[in-house]
């Protein structure tokens, strides 16, 4: 069934089951608010909380599952989850601490520099160059937005490189392993084998993994605004999800 075949009204969870769960969070729009720019997002008390105790009621059966460098989870997350897939999945590490890391893609230089040139012309443009991929966020630039996705999609089609829109964002990646996969991986390890699994997100690179859960017999959960998605259960805001995690049991 397509993406678009989903119903757009969703309802919300009933409170998560640690015992029987494997739970899978991604990070921006989901654990922490969207910031302007990506540094702007800081570690949090309430959430460093949260994920300590989500991690001993689930027995170590809870991964990030993010677009972010692993860099930046471990600062963000006080260095809290070692079971963390990191941009978009194309690096890997698992609950052991090994890392996983897909071969960087030759074309990713030429593109790191076309969008640091395309950059310059407005100081809202902020280029995030990732290692294996390459972001270019207009959030404080969105007049720039028709003429950035544009860029991207010539970038991509000359490079090779894999193009993936987000909220506010074009990303240009190496080919490799995607969010459902990384849930895939995290699932065949003796520590999540046989449990229930559950992906929270917010955006369009969360569809991957909302897919493979659903396919494992788990679930989705959009965080945000309603749209077609393959989550089957919504909740408004990054307030609602933490308040939903707080309430598992």
């Amino acid at each position: 069934m397509s993406v678009e075949a989903y119903k757009l009204n969703l309802p919300a969870p009933k409170p998560l089951s640690l015992a029987e769960s494997a739970l899978f969070l991604d990070l921006d729009g989901t654990l922490a608010p969207i910031a302007a720019r990506p540094d702007d997002v800081l570690p949090d008390a309430r959430r460093t909380r949260l994920l300590e105790r989500l991690q001993e009621g689930l027995g170590g059966r809870l991964a990030v599952v993010t677009g972010r460098t692993l860099v930046d989870v471990d600062r963000i997350l006080e260095g809290r989850i070692t079971c963390v897939a990191a941009v978009h999945g194309l690096v890997r590490r698992d609950c052991h601490g090994t890392l996983h890391e897909s071969p960087v893609h030759p074309g990713l230089g030429e593109a790191v520099r076309a969008l640091r040139a395309f950059a310059e012309r407005d100081a809202g443009l902020i280029v995030e160059d990732k290692g294996s991929s390459v972001a270019l966020h207009f959030r404080m630039a969105r007049a720039w937005g028709p003429e950035a996705r544009v860029v991207a999609r010539r970038l991509a089609s000359e490079t090779g490189l894999v193009l993936q829109d987000g909220d506010m964002v074009e990303e240009l990646r190496t080919p490799g392993p995607d969010k459902g996969d990384s849930v895939r991986s995290f699932m065949d390890a003796e520590a999540f084998r046989g449990a229930r699994p559950v992906f929270a997100g917010d955006d369009f690179t969360d569809e991957d993994g909302f897919a493979e859960v659903e396919r494992q017999g788990g679930f989705g959960v959009l965080v945000g605004r309603t749209r077609s998605t393959a989550a089957q259960f919504g909740l408004r805001s990054v307030e609602d999800l933490l308040a939903w995690l707080e309430a598992a049991r």
